[in-house]
This record gives C-alpha cells, sequence and structure tokens, in this order.
C-alpha cells in the first residue's frame, strides 16, 4: 500500500529527522488530541527517543504536541505488538481469509484489552490504520 502524506505531514518528518537522525517510515496526525505518532525505522528507536528521553523531549517541544514514536518490524505480529505496547499481549495470529482479507487476532487478559483499546477507542483504531498501511492488515480484533 502505497502512503502519502499531506504537506503536514511531510514538514513534521523533515524536523523529526533532523532532530533525532532516526529515519520515519509513517506518521500519523491526530489534530483531535493534539498527537504526532511517528513510526520509525527497525533500530531507530534509540535515536529517536535520546539519552534519558531528551531527543524526544526536544522533538516535543518543536512540534507542540505529543509525540508517539512506534518501531517498525517486517514481522506483522511484532508490529502490532509495538503498536499496542504498553499493553501486555499473550498471543498475535495472523490469519488470511479467502477472499485474501487479513486478520490479526491479538490474545490478552482484560486490564491489558482497556489499555489496547485505549479512551474511546483510539489506541486500536490507531493501530488499525498502521497495520493496514505498513502490513496490509484489514483487521485487528482483540480477544
Amino acid at each position: 500500500m502505497s502512503i502519502k502524506f499531506n504537506a503536514n505531514e511531510i514538514r513534521f518528518i523533515a524536523l523529526f529527522e533532523s532532530m533525532t537522525g532516526a529515519m520515519v517510515k509513517d506518521c500519523i496526525l491526530d489534530d483531535e488530541n493534539t498527537k504526532v505518532t511517528f513510526v520509525v525505522k527497525n533500530g531507530d528507536m534509540g535515536l529517536a527517543i535520546g539519552k534519558g528521553g531528551s531527543t524526544v523531549t526536544k522533538v516535543k517541544k518543536a512540534v507542540g504536541r505529543e509525540v508517539e514514536i512506534i518501531e517498525y518490524n517486517e514481522d506483522s505480529a511484532q508490529f502490532i505488538k509495538n503498536i499496542l505496547s504498553p499493553a501486555e499481549l499473550k498471543s498475535i495470529k495472523i490469519v488470511e481469509k479467502n477472499n485474501n482479507e487479513k486478520i490479526a487476532l491479538v490474545n490478552t487478559d482484560s486490564s491489558n484489552k482497556r489499555i489496547a483499546i485505549g479512551k474511546n477507542g483510539i489506541n486500536i483504531e490507531r493501530a488499525k490504520l498502521l497495520a493496514k498501511r505498513q502490513h496490509e492488515i484489514n483487521n485487528i480484533i482483540l480477544k
């Protein structure tokens, strides 16, 4: 799936990459919650956060929003685990239906399910969007 960024997203990506040295694979702006989510290349998480969180703190001040950083992984299940962190997940199974639709079945306990869903479903919706954009997974089902 080809991702098209708008001018604002491109501006945030350029700023983030220049401040951190980390390579951004995806970016989601959440204007309602004044938050920006960056998906960084596998292995670039340390660069993005910085020693003691110093780099991400500078980025937050520069963009004037909350900043969330997710580490990309080529493995779909690991990527979903990274997105839904800090929720502890028991298992993730990627299944493909007859119509070639991919679905991630995520098993977790009730307290971690609340964390994975987030307030008003914000975490799970972001996870579904990123899983679709990065791994062509059509849905995430929490069990």
